[in-house]
């Protein structure tokens, strides 16, 4: 019996490791040099094009009558945005109701709101008093307890707002009825069990949780909401945009930086309104996230710390 030796060779160095290269995307960095272009050929049009008038820009950018548009606007907005999210939940409640009458009246108001132009309904509201030139409450088909002179109540400002609140509870209350819908049935049932009334079910449970998909669809309509104030001008009432058609009437030569104003502010205030949605999404997300992404200033702080961190140990060396 004869035994075989099998000889191995002995080990080599080890082979280094390899480089793992990441995918390459050619396409990806040529659209991003074509958006980069594109853009920088816009901003050269905004900056170098004298018909803008940037000069006129700056004077009439915050010039008193145009802080007083603003104002309105502000004012026509922040009131209506209030009422209409007010009736948004009642109606929505009544759509959600058992009752067919609550029901059904709900429904049909939505349907005809959301059907109707704003424009129409501000300027039937306008014209209200050839129709209704008193207002009254009583027994229907009997005496009056309460008369109205309707010439007196129905200011600028009032027609704005109702005209604004009327059109905006309808979108409102199907945003609410949605974010309503999106609770859970397991917290309803929970509620019901514990024996609390419809109310305190609703305002303390269900709502809060409604919140978080209510609050984003909400916000959108209040930005739709502040650029509709633009229709207030139709029933003789001065906002920002108002203000603007009006000076660019008197001053035909600066139409164009009057408009570029109006975008302006416009774009400020919506702007507003989605750093406030951002920080009352992240509120009311605490229930459903385990951690809360950090907002922009703190990862700002974040990646400067890490910057001077990197800067130091390179200093160190």
């Amino acid at each position: 019996m004869t035994e075989s030796l099998v000889l191995s060779a002995p080990p080599g160095p080890p082979k280094p490791a390899e480089r793992v290269l990441p995918l390459r995307r050619p396409g990806r960095w040529a659209a991003a040099a074509v958006v980069l272009v594109l853009a920088a050929q816009a901003a050269h049009g905004l900056v170098a094009n004298p018909f803008y008038q940037w000069d006129r820009f700056a004077y009439w950018f915050a010039r008193p009558v145009i802080l007083e548009g603003l104002a309105v606007t502000l004012q026509v907005a922040a009131y209506s945005a209030v009422l209409g999210l007010a009736g948004g939940i009642l109606l929505a409640l009544g759509r959600l109701s058992a009752n067919p009458v609550l029901r059904s009246v709900s429904w049909t108001y939505v349907w005809l709101l959301r059907s109707v132009p704003l424009i129409v309904v501000l300027l039937f509201l306008y014209n209200l008093g050839a129709l209704y030139p008193a207002l009254s409450i009583g027994v229907p088909f009997g005496p009056a307890f309460f008369t109205f002179d309707e010439s007196r109540l129905a200011t600028d400002m009032a027609v704005a707002v109702v005209g604004l609140s009327l059109s905006e509870a309808a979108y409102a209350a199907e945003v609410v009825r949605a974010g309503v819908l999106s609770v859970d049935q397991g917290q309803h049932e929970a509620a019901a069990a514990l024996g609390l009334p419809r109310r305190y079910q609703f305002a303390r449970i269900v709502f809060p949780q409604a919140l978080r998909s209510i609050v984003p669809a909400y916000v959108n309509q209040l930005v739709g909401l502040v650029k509709a104030t633009s229709l207030v001008f139709y029933v003789s009432l001065l906002d920002l945009f108002g203000s603007v058609q009006s000076l660019g009437a008197t001053y035909p030569g600066d139409v164009v930086p009057l408009l570029l104003v109006a975008t302006c502010w416009y774009v400020v205030l919506t702007s507003v309104l989605s750093v406030v949605q951002y920080y009352v999404e992240r509120y009311y997300a605490r229930g459903a996230l385990r951690t809360v992404p950090p907002t922009p200033l703190q990862r700002a702080r974040t990646g400067l710390r890490d910057l001077r961190h990197r800067f130091r140990k390179e200093t160190a060396r």
